[in-house]
């Protein structure tokens, strides 16, 4: 579940589906609203309002920024993507798409004379190009059932693009029962995270000339895998080499009860001439996914993890020599992960980002020597990186800022704002101070909190205190900007938010990131308690009036909290919360998961972390539940099925704890729809006042 109940990235596409998820010929186009505030306090509708920057792409002449921006209208209920260009020298900023239609995964042609994209304006997902300054649009593919994804090769002589692949239907099977709703399943894995698996996404590479494609090949035909892999993967997982005779792809090629429970992806080049596969990762066990290769095409570079089964394991730093095949992992004394691996030009050095105490920032690796240099430093997370000579082109958030555009010294580190998508609405508001403690654990360790503090803070004053417990359950606290989970708007509600990077979160070393698993119930929930009872002696903060709230793990957490906490806490919000462990294991799509964090399934009674695991399990500890609890959930989420809220809220009903149910019947772990999720954040704000204050 890492990075599952926090949205940090999304695949473009899957934005697209949630955003505007039919193909109407609608014509009320979704536009940057023109907001006059009558406070400056945060609200959800305009927490709704804020435009969503994504998917930077430095044109080839590294003079033009291309991006997208995402609104969304809450009496629509959906979202509109529009692409943007600025310029970096003047910061002039030049819509280039305005449409119904959401145009998405938007890159330079390798000439840097068109602009490629994907749109649905014909009916189905199909690729287009338009000039640079938005003229033009042109359709050059004819896909049936569309396209999900798509690259030009650096030749131009091809494009590759993604498309799903149906798996044969209960119909196939038996034509003449041509209305038949049955399934017949044989295997598990038959629904992933928030669909039923019915079809493939395959690799097709085919032939460009001219602005037309035709001859489109599936390099994985036959195969009953996917790349990219879901749910979360994206166009970064698949690439050309830079000769443009080959493709190196991500896959998983595991079906059924093993792939539920493995990790082991592999990077796969196919040969675009003789048409034949090889496998470049072969025996490495865990996560190797997102291959870049230097300039000359000479080293390729990825991200890998070293253990099967671990989804949360060291994301490491590998590059490989493409002639001798030899592998080298550049992070082995780096006690952090790596991401988002970019060359410079002169491949002589990649930038990538890591988590650091409670932040992202933006390293670099001279290959040379194989010393690695922090760049940045500050209370803000960097997203996508891309050199441009002396600067680096990033994305940067902050509790306090969604995500914009910077440009970054890349000697020390300095940044300047490129984008202002926001700062219309921004200006009007007054955010919450925030603040970092280190704060002593029970073992004597000392732990990273996040204070948030509400507007127009007054010291004298006693306010209620949120204890936010964080899910993943190995995604670290970070300065993410969340539209749902945003610290801002609890602030602006009148609460103090403790926030602590307890037991099991990245950033603050290998050991400290492992201590979760198989310790469920453990230290983790000490360093909880440890966080809430510092804060709770502090003047400001009325320690009568304390709540605690999560979601996924951290809805395990408050579901925990709730059988143990004793007194400490009036009111509860667990959203998408585990309540039985045993329930889970049985339930869950990805079985890798709960065999690493739990130890195994609860039938192994002499397997002694299982047991402790499972002895753990909150549903075991509802006798001593006192206090009032609300239970978000949701029936398209397959990782946590919705059937552990409804136990949840049932089993405080009988036992006559006051408690409220929110359930969403198109909602998956998260909450994407507008409209949902202002109602998500009215109630929780409801529950919340009504215990708290």
């Amino acid at each position: 579940m890492k990075n599952r109940c926090i949205s940090i990235i999304f695949t473009l596409f899957s934005v697209f589906l949630f955003t505007n998820n039919t193909f109407s010929q609608n014509n009320d186009i979704i536009e940057k609203p023109n907001l006059k505030l009558d406070s400056d306090l945060i609200t959800p509708e305009v927490l709704w309002s804020f435009g969503r920057v994504s998917d930077i792409q430095l044109s080839p002449d590294k003079k033009t920024l291309l991006f997208g921006v995402t609104y969304y209208s809450v009496k629509q209920n959906k979202g509109n993507r529009e692409l943007y260009t600025i310029d970096i020298k003047s910061k002039k900023m030049t819509q280039l798409t305005k449409t119904p239609f959401s145009e998405f995964n938007a890159v330079w042609r390798p000439d840097g004379k068109k602009i490629g994209f994907i749109s649905s304006e014909s009916g189905s997902l199909q690729i287009w190009e338009m000039n640079p300054d938005g003229t033009g649009k042109v359709k050059i593919s004819d896909v049936e059932g569309g396209v999900t994804g798509f690259k030009y090769s650096p030749d131009q002589t091809k494009i590759l693009f993604t498309h799903e692949v149906p798996k044969p239907t209960t119909q196939d099977i038996y034509p003449d029962l041509d209305k038949t709703t049955g399934r017949i399943l044989t295997d598990v894995m038959y629904r992933h995270w928030d669909e039923w698996v019915d079809s493939y996404s395959h690799v097709f590479v085919e032939d460009y000339k001219n602005g037309k494609v035709e001859n489109a090949v599936d390099i994985m035909k036959g195969e009953p895998y996917e790349s990219p892999m879901k749910p979360f993967g994206g166009m970064e997982q698949i690439t050309f080499t830079p000769d443009s005779k080959a493709v190196v792809y991500t896959c998983r090629k595991k079906v059924g009860l093993e792939y539920s429970l493995s990790t082991n992806s592999d990077l796969y080049l196919y040969d675009i001439e003789s048409g034949k596969t090889r496998n470049l990762t072969k025996g490495m066990m865990g996560y190797d996914t997102n291959p870049v290769f230097s300039p000359d095409g000479k080293l390729l570079a990825w991200e890998s993890m070293k253990r099967d089964g671990y989804e949360s394991d060291k994301n490491r730093l590998f590059v490989m020599n493409m002639e001798t095949g030899e592998k080298k992992d550049y992070t082995a004394d780096f006690d952090q992960n790596a991401h988002s691996l970019v060359w410079t030009d002169d491949g002589k050095e990649i930038y990538f980002t890591s988590e650091y105490h409670g932040t992202i920032e933006i390293y670099k690796l001279r290959l040379k020597n194989g010393k690695i240099v922090k760049i940045t430093e500050g209370v803000h997370n960097y997203g996508t990186v891309i050199p441009n000579g002396k600067t680096l082109i990033a994305t940067r958030t902050s509790m306090s800022m969604p995500a914009e555009i910077y440009s970054v010294n890349a000697k020390n580190g300095k940044a300047e704002q490129l984008s202002f998508v926001n700062k219309d609405i921004l200006d009007q508001l007054t955010m919450g101070r925030v603040e970092a403690r280190w704060i002593t654990t029970t073992d004597n360790k000392k732990m990273l909190t996040w204070i948030i503090y509400p507007p127009h803070f007054d010291p004298n004053k006693k306010y209620p205190a949120l204890l936010y417990c964080q899910g993943g359950p190995q995604s670290m606290v970070s300065q993410f900007w969340s539209y749902r989970w945003n610290f801002q708007i609890m602030a602006a509600n009148g609460y103090v938010i403790v926030a602590p990077n307890r037991r099991g979160l990245p950033g603050f070393g290998t050991e400290w990131n492992e201590e979760i698993s198989g310790d469920y119930g453990g230290q983790n929930m000490k360093d909880y308690f440890s966080a809430i009872d510092s804060m709770k002696k502090v003047s400001f903060i009325d320690e009568n009036r304390l709540g605690a709230v999560g979601a996924s793990y951290g809805g395990f957490s408050v579901y925990w909290l709730a059988g143990h906490h004793q007194g400490r806490f009036k009111a509860f919000i667990a959203h998408d919360g585990i309540f039985n462990l045993e329930q889970q294991y049985v339930e869950t799509d990805e079985l890798w998961f709960a065999n690493w964090d739990l130890g195994g399934p609860f039938w192994e009674k002499n397997n002694k972390i299982a047991q402790r695991s499972y002895a753990n399990s909150p549903h075991k500890f509802v006798d001593k539940w006192d206090t009032p609890i609300m239970v978000i959930h949701s029936a398209k989420d397959y990782r946590i099925l919705d059937s552990q809220g409804f136990s949840a809220f049932d089993a405080a009903i009988i036992k006559h704890v006051p408690a409220k149910m929110l359930w969403f019947p198109d909602e998956n772990h998260w909450i994407l729809k507008p409209q949902n999720g202002v109602l998500w954040q009215r109630e929780f704000f409801k529950w919340l006042d009504k215990w708290l204050k």
